[in-house]
């Protein structure tokens, strides 16, 4: 499988302005600037894309995971925060809620295995941290 999407830029980098377009149309001429980067612009940039990913990749792989030690996962909500810092992106870190029935010993070696081994974990070149936690499934106590 491969896909792709497209970046269009206008200008200078500080005051320049440019659109994302992804093959599958999710983004259309998406606006993106300086600000919005390195700011508290409204529009997107890639850090925040790339934040999407990162926990949308994450919790598909924990579903993964979980399945395979005999635990469906009911719901796993994952935030994403990346950080960049003069220039670079320092970390990305995985806020992590999983409604499941599962021991805590048993859930915690499933994070480490999504952790390590989801595709965007695996792509970036940074410091990856979690923080989870499980929410009792109805029944459980």
């Amino acid at each position: 499988m491969k896909r792709h999407a497209t970046a269009h830029w206008n200008g200078t980098g500080k005051e320049g302005n440019g659109t994302l377009t992804s093959q599958t149309g999710v983004l259309t001429s998406t606006p993106y600037n300086y600000i919005s980067r390195f700011g508290d612009g409204a529009q997107t940039n890639p850090e925040e894309l790339v934040a999407a990913a990162h926990a949308g990749c994450f919790s598909m792989k924990l579903a993964f995971v979980l399945e395979a030690a005999g635990a469906i996962p009911q719901n796993i909500e994952t935030k994403c925060t990346i950080a960049l810092d003069n220039g670079t992106v320092t970390s990305s870190h995985l806020d992590v809620k999983v409604k499941t029935d599962i021991s805590k010993e048993k859930f915690d070696e499933c994070i480490a295995d999504a952790k390590a081994n989801c595709p965007i974990s695996k792509l970036l070149n940074t410091h990856i941290t979690t923080s989870a936690e499980i929410v009792a499934t109805q029944g459980v106590e």
